[in-house]
């Protein structure tokens, strides 16, 4: 197949001499062929041209979950895959949410196989531990051999302090990332959003930003006495931003993430009960806010993720209390972040994070795989379920005002356009 891209705008911040630059790009059978000001198509060429057009390398989501297997009404891993690439992902790694979770050889294999020959490209991780049931250590390097790029219990703390410890000097053996959700459940108790004043006010139940604060403290002494990878994900309080930051001048090789929603939401949207706020790690305070957004600028936060979780309707049409924890996030992280950095700094984000994960990057240049985001950043909208790609409609973004819109992708030669 092949694709001229007409008059793009490249945003490509380690390549100088293209960055910024108008130009069209020629792809020939899934490799760039030739980047030039003007090229003249060849026989059979598919021309894509829009008004304000821009293109980067693609983006790169570490943190989504689908439902297949198991809970396919939610989202199948092939639809999945097709919202996150007309979200203008083109790498995703996925969560351990599915049921029976992945926590053997032959679960990592069924998840590649699922996903083969499609445009966005699927890294599964690991459990941690067997069934996902914080007990002991599942196969994980039998699942890194098989294509595993991490281990996680999605959403789940590691109570037992050995159970890390153990896991950290153990992965070393084969260069494995220990993922470690930051929650000490003997802290957060039965609670469901951030304890605060908006939780007072409320009358609903409060985690304490201490929860997760006491849980990355813990795991960072393990991880200073064990050596290894741990990867913490989701972080959303000043002083989690603070830990981590400390812990890297000390040299530890430590990683985190952070949810686009805790990055652009407060807590305080919270005054009219509606469960699609109820997320975990709870939306907490504008002071959190600007520490996780000065966070994110001066690199102490390695990775934006979607934190895209899809639920069955009836999990989120309940009382507040009952709800489940989660939302969709794909289709908006972009306009999101659009709206609290510079276009640079956003197309930055959402394309690094790979080699964390051992996953290579792509470049934009002539003779390298075609692995491309389309995109205008100075559209306005306002986001609707009109909007949504998922099979779930769960979405926290609903409502809100969004710069800029994701136009496609290119990858694995295909290509997706958003009519």
């Amino acid at each position: 197949m092949n694709i001229l891209l007409k008059s793009v705008t490249i945003v490509n911040g380690n390549n100088k001499d293209l960055h910024k630059k108008k130009k069209d790009i020629l792809i020939k059978n899934g490799t760039i062929e030739a980047i030039a000001t003007k090229i003249d198509p060849p026989a059979k060429t598919k021309i894509i041209e829009k008004d304000n057009m821009h293109v980067s390398i693609g983006w790169f989501d570490s943190g989504v979950s689908f439902g297949e297997p198991g809970y396919e009404e939610r989202e199948t891993i092939e639809n999945g895959l097709m919202t996150a690439a007309k979200s203008g992902f083109t790498d995703v790694i996925l969560n351990t949410s599915s049921t029976p979770t992945p926590d053997s050889a032959s679960d990592i294999v069924f998840l590649k196989n699922a996903s083969k020959n499609l445009l966005t490209k699927l890294h599964p991780l690991g459990n941690l531990t067997a069934n996902g049931e914080s007990e002991a250590l599942a196969e994980l390097y039998d699942m890194k051999n098989s294509g595993a790029v991490g281990f996680y219990d999605f959403k789940h703390p590691i109570s037992n302090a050995n159970l890390l410890k153990i896991a950290l000097q153990y992965a070393q053996n084969f260069d494995g990332l220990i993922f470690s959700f930051p929650l000490d459940r003997n802290i957060s108790g039965k609670g469901i959003v951030n304890e605060g004043v908006t939780s007072t006010r409320l009358g609903l139940k409060g985690i304490p930003a201490l929860a997760e604060e006491l849980q990355i403290a813990r795991d960072l002494f393990i991880l200073e006495y064990t050596g290894g990878k741990l990867f913490i994900p989701t972080i959303s309080t000043a002083n989690a931003v603070k830990l981590v930051a400390d812990a890297k001048k000390k040299g530890l090789e430590v990683y985190c993430s952070v949810a686009a929603h805790n990055l652009t939401i407060t807590d305080e949207a919270l005054e009219d009960f509606n469960t699609k706020y109820k997320v975990m790690p709870p939306l907490r305070t504008s002071t959190d806010t600007k520490a996780l957004i000065k966070g994110v600028k001066n690199g102490t936060i390695d990775l934006i993720t979607s934190d895209h979780t899809p639920l069955n309707v009836e999990l989120k049409h309940v009382e507040f209390d009952n709800a489940d924890f989660g939302s969709i996030g794909l289709e908006s992280i972009f306009g999101m972040l659009n709206n609290i950095l510079d276009i640079e700094d956003t197309i930055a984000q959402l394309s690094k994070g790979r080699e964390i994960f051992n996953v290579d990057p792509p470049k934009l240049e002539i003779g390298q795989p075609a692995n491309l985001t389309l995109f205008d950043p100075e559209i306005t909208y306002n986001f609707t379920q009109d909007h949504i790609h998922s099979t779930s409609k769960n979405a926290l973004a609903t409502g809100r005002q969004m710069k800029g819109k994701v136009i496609g992708t290119v990858a694995n030669n295909q290509l997706v356009i958003n009519e």
